[in-house]
Order: C-alpha cells, then structure tokens, then sequence
C-alpha cells in the first residue's frame, strides 16, 4: 500500500503560509521601524526648534529692556537740554574775564568708574 501524499500537503501548505505570515510581518515591522524613525527625527527637529525659538525669545526680551532703558535715556534729553539753555543765558550774563568767577556755573564729568577701581585697590 501507497504511503498517502495529504500530510505533507497540509504541512507544506502550512508552511507556506506561515512564511507568507513571517513576510508580511517582516514587512509590517520594516514600515513600523521606518515610521519610528520618522517620528525620532520629527521630535529631534522640534527640540532643536524649540530651542531656536527659546533663544529669540531671550533676545526679545533683552531688546524689550534696552528699549525700556533707551526710552528713559530719551526721557532725559529735554530736561537736558533744558539746563545747558539755562546754563547758556545764565553765563551769558557774566563777562569771560578772569576778575569774574564763575563757581558752580560748569557741567563737569567725574570719572567715576575709576574713582571706584582706586577704592577698591585701596580697600
């Protein structure tokens, strides 16, 4: 008597399909690691833009106060302004002789930043 033949096609058919299994899963999981990827590199991309877009922020806000700072110095120019014109009519009384003094009429610029720099030598 013959040996029968239906075992092994039913083996070899469920061979088959579990390699037609294994290939599509490889394929699924080649698709998934490539998606991976694709997200690894997206949120890589946003850090460095969020990092990008921290330090604009930064340099606004350093602009936004020297505008502050630049704003008080504007603030100042009139009144500035005001006390040369004043100075101006002010010596524009006195003759520019040496018999009249004229104490306490001159703007002077004290150095202060080295007046603090020989205290602290000193110190």
């Amino acid at each position: 008597m013959r040996q029968s033949v239906a075992p092994s096609r039913i083996s070899h058919a469920a061979s088959l399909a579990s390699q037609a299994n294994n290939a599509a899963a490889t394929s699924r999981l080649q698709e998934k690691k490539k998606e991976f990827e694709a997200v690894a590199a997206l949120e890589r991309a946003s850090a460095l833009f969020l990092k990008r877009i921290e330090g604009l922020a930064d340099d606004c806000e350093v602009m936004a106060d020297a505008g502050q700072v630049h704003g008080q110095v504007l603030e100042q120019w009139p009144l500035m302004f005001q006390s040369l014109s004043l100075f101006c009519k002010r010596s524009s009384y006195y003759s520019f002789d040496d018999t009249v003094p004229l104490t306490g009429e001159r703007l002077v610029r004290v150095p202060l930043d080295e007046l603090q720099a020989d205290a602290l030598k000193q110190s």
